[in-house]
């Protein structure tokens, strides 16, 4: 297989350090990802959002998007940097095939077409008393 799988990090940053910062460990974890051979597909700053729970005392948190492609080497010291930082509250690491949309995701589909076909033969259900999606 010559082209390199793509990688998706998110981290969250503590939601009290300056934009200064945040600009800084941007650019530091972009600088890691390529001294050990990477190469950067995208970097978005999300912004600072509500956490959907606490994380520690923080109920906010600035997310970070760094999108790359590489042998899979640049995952372990990109992480261990981010465990190591202080500022950073949350961190996760993705592996997807396919080419980097816009969008910041993966264009191959998720879920395949077989399962999608099987799903439509089925024969309607009738109505019930169940909420939408409970037959999952």
């Amino acid at each position: 297989m010559s082209e390199k799988p793509n990688y998706e990090t998110m981290y969250i940053l503590r939601p009290d350090v300056p934009e200064e910062e945040v600009e800084g460990h941007a650019n530091k974890y972009r600088d890691l990802v390529i001294e050990s051979g990477g190469q950067i597909i995208d970097s978005q700053l999300r912004g600072k959002r509500r956490l959907a729970y606490n994380i520690g005392k923080h109920r906010e948190g600035i997310y970070v998007q760094l999108n790359y492609s590489g042998d899979g080497q640049q995952v372990g010291p990109l992480e261990r940097a981010m465990r190591l930082s202080e500022d950073v509250i949350r961190y996760l690491t993705v592996k997807y095939d396919g080419q980097h949309s816009s969008l910041g995701r993966s264009t191959t589909p998720v879920a395949s077409t077989e399962n999608t076909t099987a799903r439509q033969e089925r024969e309607p259900v009738a109505a019930s008393a169940e909420p939408a999606g409970a037959e999952d």
